[in-house]
Parts: structure tokens; sequence; C-alpha cells
């Protein structure tokens, strides 16, 4: 599957924050207004999908059970296959390897893959946390909400507190700050961010205490938006764009535990499985990635994943992020765009275009000033869903390539 698929056209709306005087769009306009601007950048047309196929990201404020298919309604295409998935915020790279697997097999040539969400306008329980089926039944009422587990803060929390325990000589509250100062300096270079202005290591550590160990600047804001993107086999990319941008290799794995499967070791993500893989299938190794696009709702998240990618060994990550420049300028860059921590997250299973449209964007050479000089090769991740007794449900790795 090395290089079988490529994007050729990605878009995404400005984020939203539902302050006073913006407007106040419907996730179905977010979705359009997305798709839009994928197939503008393609240089493609809506019509050019029926026929072929549409992949759709659940969200928090899905009306339907039908929302895939409600979704092609919408927007008036008619698709031969239509694609959907709910793994939070691994849909997005989820979706990808579902389609190339129909263009592979021949059963469609493109998808048109989008995804949108407005947390901020739907009904919620408190801010940012939507009232949804997660959020009132199940495995979240057996076994966190009774105990006063409200939201992501406080299930990152429980992640982040139990590797400062483990690692307690080997991580400083600087470490985490760094990746998040970086992530705002990337923002200020970004148009695209919600939040632009820089912050320093000691602004980070004096905000407030939300969920002991996770801070203020620690936390993803959620905000109103859409993202798309459109991948077609290989011929029909040299066609339409001189800057396909190739998956190379990927992997994925969900319910993933380290050790023991009653009590696992939750300092470990599933990226310890399917980033090997992912890089194996591509034929690259570590030294050979220019820019890295993790899932970055937590400084914690980004921490974790660089060890289990296999950047640096588990319990060492902020050695590495101490000896490392992580800006665009940098030796390894990460979050180019800002990424979530201050770009903003369009609801809980979207954010996870994020990395995936970064990646391709620098591969592109389109990123302005956060450009990152000669990127040629870059690994992105999709990570969804906090779980009871593990550390997330599912991980998925990307591996894209300028050149096939």
């Amino acid at each position: 599957m090395r290089a079988q698929v490529a994007i050729v056209g990605y878009g995404r709306t400005p984020y939203s924050r539902v302050k006073a005087g913006e407007p106040v769009l419907t996730v179905d306009e977010y979705l359009a207004w997305a798709a839009d601007l994928a197939l503008k950048k393609a240089g493609m047309a809506k019509n050019d999908f029926d026929g072929q196929g549409l992949g759709v990201a659940h969200a928090e404020a899905a009306h339907t059970v039908n929302w895939s298919a409600a979704v092609a309604e919408s927007l008036g295409i008619s698709p031969k296959i239509l694609l959907r998935a709910d793994q939070g915020g691994a849909s997005a790279a989820a979706l990808l390897i579902r389609a190339a697997g129909m263009i592979r097999a021949g059963i469609v040539d493109r998808v048109l893959v989008m995804g949108a969400d407005t947390p901020l306008t739907i009904p919620s329980i408190a801010p940012g946390l939507p009232l949804s089926p997660e959020r009132t039944r199940g495995v979240f009422w057996d076994f966190q909400g009774p105990f006063g587990v409200m939201g992501a803060n406080s299930q990152f929390g429980l992640v982040h507190a139990r590797y400062l325990h483990q690692f307690k000589h080997q991580i400083k509250p600087e470490h985490l700050g760094k990746i998040a100062v970086t992530t705002r300096y990337h923002a200020s270079l970004n148009p695209g961010a919600i939040y632009r202005n820089p912050f320093t290591l000691e602004e980070y550590l004096s905000s407030r205490m939300l969920c002991d160990p996770v801070r203020l600047f620690d936390c993803v804001p959620m905000v109103n938006g859409g993202l798309a993107y459109i991948v077609t086999s290989v011929e029909t990319a040299k066609e339409i764009t001189n800057k396909p941008v190739y998956l190379l290799g990927f992997d994925e794995v969900s319910n993933y535990y380290h050790g023991s499967r009653n009590q696992p070791d939750i300092t470990y993500t599933g990226f310890e499985q399917c980033a090997p893989q992912a890089f194996r299938m591509a034929g690259v190794q570590h030294k050979d990635i220019d820019v890295f696009e993790p899932y970055d709702d937590y400084p914690m998240v980004v921490l974790i994943q660089m060890e289990d990618y296999g950047f640096c060994k588990k319990g060492e990550g902020g050695k590495f992020v101490e000896e490392h420049d992580l800006t665009f300028k940098g030796d390894f860059p990460i979050s180019t765009d800002g990424g979530q921590l201050s770009g903003g997250q369009p609801g809980g299973a979207i954010g996870g275009f994020m990395p995936l449209i970064e990646a391709v964007t620098q591969l592109r050479g389109e990123a302005g000033e956060r450009q990152v000089k000669g990127a040629a090769i870059a690994a992105a991740s999709g990570f969804g869903g906090m779980t009871y007794a593990r550390n997330n449900r599912s991980c998925v790795t990307l591996v894209f390539g300028s050149e096939a």
C-alpha cells in the first residue's frame, strides 16, 4: 500500500469561539464550507464525487443516525460509497486508511473526506462538554461520572498524574511548558489559529491549576469549525496537481493496552505498536522525519507520543524535549500550525484533521511563515477517545511524503 494514494486538496474553515458579533453557523454549514475550500484547492467540483467516495467523521452535533448519508444529501453529492468514522480524534486518519483501501481495490478513484462540529453551540451539561450519548450513559457514567470525572481535563489529568508518579525524577513542568510555548509560537505565525498571542515559560508555569496537575495552558480550547481533504489514486493525483502528497505508510490500533489487560500501564499508548508498523511500511527511520504533527490536545499527550513513536525511550520524553528545538526552524519541528493547543479543537472528533492537514500543508510548501525548510517526509497521528483504565481508545499513525 506504500504510495498508492495521494492527497490533492484540503480546506480548513476559520474557527469560532462564538464571541459577541461572530456569526453562528451550523455543523452543516461548516461542512459545506470546508468541502468548498478543499475542492477549490484541488481545482475540482462536487460533481466530481458523484459515483465516487464521501467520508464523514462523527460529530457531537450529529443530528441523525444516518449522519454520512445526511451530509451527502445536504451537499448535493451522490457517492457510490459512504465512509464514516467514530473514533474521536483518530477519525480523520482512520478515514484516510479506509479511503486508501477503497481506491486501491478499484471501487472508487477518489474520496472527499470531511468533518465539522459546533461544540460551543449545542446543548451541554457544562461549557464545552456537549450533552452527547457518551456523556449520558455507558462507560462514562458507570466508571467515571459518579466519581467526579467531568470531561477531558479530569481524564487526562489522571494519565498525567500517573506519568509524574512513575517518572518523577525524569519529568519537570518546564518540559511540558516548552511544548505549550512552542505551539503558541507557531500559532502566532498562523492566521487561522484561535489564540495567537505568544506566552513565556514563566507565564505557563504561573497559569492557574485547573485539575491538578493540569494547568490552564495545558488545555485545548474548544471551537466551532470544519476541515476537509481530498484523496485520490496516484494516477489521478498527478493529473490534478503538481504537488501531490503521498501516503507512504500507516497503521492503527484500538483498545490497546501495555502489560496486563486488567491493570495496564496507562503511560503507554497504541502508538507503541502502530508507529513502528507505519514507519516500516513507509520505509523510513526516525531520522528521516522532517516534521512531526502529533495529536496535541495536551502537552503530556505530545510527550508520550514522542516516546511511543520511538524518538526516545519511555520516561525520557522530558530529556528529549529539553535537548531539541521544537520550532519550525529547529531540529525536531512539532505542531507547526499551533496545533490544537493554540489553534483550537473543533469538537473532540474533528481536531484529528489538523495534524493530517498541517502535514500536507508543510509537504506542499504552503505553510507561509511557519514553513519547515526542505520538508519532504512528515509523520502525523490520530488519537481518539478517553476510556476507563486505558490511556485512550484509538491510535493511528500516518507517514506522508512529497515524493512517492
